[in-house]
């Protein structure tokens, strides 16, 4: 039997809601858990946005897939001085997305549209507005799927990268062991390496989220003991609290 799991490092930011399943489970099994981003956005700086030649005023529509794109959009609109015609429509992944927007612009005077949660939802909505030109704001790392339905389905977007996803110095964690690290991107894998370069997983604990994570720990010749989603476990944390139960 594997040794008992004592300490857990997540490598995104802390969750925002005490409701978190997380802490249900370092309550329920004594489990130290913490919290630390391994990857973090920096946004393009609009003096390299323009290498791009896209003209944010050229399209009547915005695709937002997460609030960093939200972000990004209106500070580089912000960078370069311009101003944002009320006529743009806005087709946000996600009804929290489409609130997010308020933090930028009047909800009662803006054409929002917004999918339930998968880019497919949302892309039945797009297809009923196909003469729209789109302005799709990503990051250098995004989902090919996207561009992909989009193609297929023939619908008018340029893609253009707004901000871009780096590694965060975790050189602070050089000391520190935890029997599980728990990752949820191949960048997350990226920044263990880059901070890390000599790092032996030993007896450490691999939990990993989604197949491409799974591929990027396979490529760095670690050991996946965690995989999510699986039958029956679909969460992350359901998948912790499973192989906590056969270490106790």
């Amino acid at each position: 039997m594997a040794e008992k799991i004592k300490s857990i490092l997540i490598s995104q930011p802390e969750p925002s809601s005490e409701k978190s399943p997380y802490f249900d489970l370092a309550d329920k099994f004594k489990v130290k858990i913490d919290f630390r981003p391994f990857i973090h956005v920096e946004g393009i700086p609009a003096k390299e946005f323009r290498q791009e030649r896209v003209n944010i005023l050229e399209h009547t529509a915005i695709i937002l897939t997460s609030r960093n794109a939200v972000d990004h959009f209106f500070r580089m609109a912000e960078e370069m001085r311009i101003t944002i015609p009320e006529s743009m429509k806005y087709f946000c992944l996600s009804e929290s997305t489409a609130y997010y927007l308020q933090k930028y612009v009047v909800f009662r005077k803006r054409k929002i549209f917004h999918g339930k949660q998968s880019f497919r939802d949302l892309l039945d909505v797009i297809k009923k507005h196909k003469n729209e030109k789109y302005l799709l704001p990503c990051s250098d790392i995004h989902k090919q799927n996207i561009t992909d339905l989009l193609e297929d389905n023939n619908i008018r977007y340029t893609k253009a990268v707004f901000y871009r996803t780096v590694c965060s110095d975790l050189s602070d964690l050089a000391d520190v062991n935890y029997d599980m690290l728990v990752f949820f991107s191949p960048s997350g894998i990226e920044s263990l390496l880059k901070n890390f370069p000599e790092f032996s997983q030993n007896g450490t604990r691999i939990a990993v989220f989604g197949s491409t994570t799974a591929d990027a720990v396979k490529k760095a010749g670690l050991n996946i003991d965690v995989h999510a989603p699986s039958p029956g476990l679909p969460s992350m944390s359901m998948a912790i609290e499973s192989y906590i139960k056969k270490t106790k």
